[in-house]
C-alpha cells in the first residue's frame, strides 16, 4: 500500500496514528518494512517508535522482528521531535554557499561549535541557523536540528544542513552509503612516506584520556578508513588532501596522528607547541562536498573557500622552504 493512501488519526496522547496494511506477497520484517513505508522518518527513529511499543501489528505490539503477511494491519504512532523552545535563535554571520528549500550548505568559520552540549546552549552554528531557518526546529529534533553531519569546533569548510525530514534522511543515508563525497585538505607535521594511502584503523575512546579518541582494537572501536594523498612537501610539514570513507568523531584527526604526523595547531593530538605562525586549533578545512540533491537527483559538488589562516601558513613555509 503507498503511505500516501494510509489513514491518518490522532491519538489520545500518543501523537499522530498512521493505520497501513501490508500488501506485499511475501513476509518482511516490521521494522524494514516501516523504513520503506516512512522515508522521512530515519531507520534508527522507527526502531525507538517500535521499541517504545507505538507501532501494533493486528492490535498486538510489535517488534523490529514481527513478519509481516499479506493484509496485516500496522498502527504507528507518531511521536513529533522534542521542542527547541529552549534553544535560543542567535542572529550570526552565516558564509552560506549554498541554499534552498530543502538544504543549505555553509562554509563553517573555526571557533564554531556545530550543535549545543550539555553546558554550551549558545552561540553555535544551530542556534545561528534558528534564526536563519525558522522551520528548523521541526525536523529531527533535540540539540541537533536538521544537523546531517558535524565538523569539529575548531575545523572549518563545507558542511550541509536539512531544512526538512525528508533530506535530512535522504542525505544521512547518502553519508552512510558513500554516495555524497567529503574531501579535506590539512597541514601536517613531517613528510609521510609515498604519495597517497589509505589509514585502516578503528576509532574508539582513548583508554587513558576521555576527552581523546585513539585507534583501538575492532572490538573496542567504530570501523575508520581515510584515504590520503600528498599535494605539496613543505620542508618540516605537508599539505596534504584527505577523503573520508567513514565519519568517525576525530576521524582525520586520529588517523593522522596514528600515521605518525598530526595535524598543525591540533591541540589534542599533536605535542607541538612550536608553530610557524599562530593558530587556533588545527589547520583542517573541509574543502569539497559532493551530494546528489534529496529532492532531484541532480549530483551537486560544493567547494569552501580556505581561511586566512590556513592561507597566511601556507605562504610562510613556502617562504621557509625557499
Amino acid at each position: 500500500m503507498n503511505i500516501d493512501q494510509s489513514k491518518n488519526y490522532f491519538g489520545e496522547g500518543k501523537g499522530e496514528l498512521v493505520i497501513m496494511y501490508y500488501d506485499k506477497p511475501l513476509p518482511m520484517r516490521l521494522d524494514r518494512w516501516l523504513v520503506t513505508q516512512r522515508p522521512e522518518q530515519s531507520r534508527s527513529r522507527i526502531q525507538k517508535f517500535i521499541e517504545a511499543k507505538l507501532v501494533q501489528v493486528n492490535g498486538t505490539t510489535g517488534q523490529a522482528k514481527t513478519p509481516l503477511r499479506p493484509g496485516d494491519e500496522i498502527k504507528l504512532w507518531l511521536i513529533p521531535p522534542e521542542p527547541l523552545s529552549y534553544l535560543k535563535p542567535e542572529a550570526m554571520d552565516l558564509d552560506i554557499i549554498f541554499e534552498d528549500d530543502h538544504l543549505i550548505v555553509i562554509n563553517k568559520s573555526a571557533g564554531v561549535t556545530v550543535h549545543p552540549a550539555p553546558g554550551n546552549k549558545d552561540g553555535t552554528l544551530v542556534n545561528g541557523l534558528l534564526h536563519h531557518c525558522p522551520d528548523l526546529p521541526g525536523i529531527s529534533g533535540k540539540l541537533r536540528p536538521g544537523i546531517v553531519h558535524r565538523l569539529d569546533k575548531d575545523t572549518t569548510g563545507c558542511i550541509v544542513i536539512a531544512k526538512t525530514q525528508f533530506a535530512l534522511v535522504n542525505l544521512q543515508d547518502q553519508i552512510q552509503k558513500r554516495i555524497a563525497s567529503r574531501n579535506y585538505c590539512a597541514v601536517i607535521h613531517g613528510v609521510p612516506k609515498g604519495e597517497e594511502g589509505t589509514i585502516l584503523g578503528a576509532i574508539g575512546r582513548h583508554p587513558v584520556n576521555r576527552k581523546k579518541y585513539a585507534v583501538v582494537s575492532d572490538e573496542n572501536g567504530r570501523h575508520a578508513i581515510t584515504h590520503w594523498r600528498l599535494i605539496e612537501r613543505l620542508g618540516d610539514y605537508s599539505l596534504l588532501n584527505f577523503k573520508l570513507e567513514t565519519g568517525r568523531t576525530h576521524q582525520i584527526r586520529v588517523h593522522s596522528a596514528y600515521l605518525g604526523h598530526p595535524i598543525v595547531g591540533d591541540q589534542l593530538y599533536s605535542r607541538c607547541k612550536k608553530l610557524p605562525i599562530q593558530i587556533q586549533g588545527q589547520v583542517l578545512h573541509a574543502k569539497k562536498l559532493e551530494l546528489n540533491h534529496p529532492s532531484t537527483n541532480t549530483r551537486m559538488v560544493f567547494e569552501a573557500a580556505i581561511p586566512e589562516v590556513f592561507k597566511r601558513l601556507l605562504n610562510v613555509l613556502r617562504k621557509n622552504k625557499s
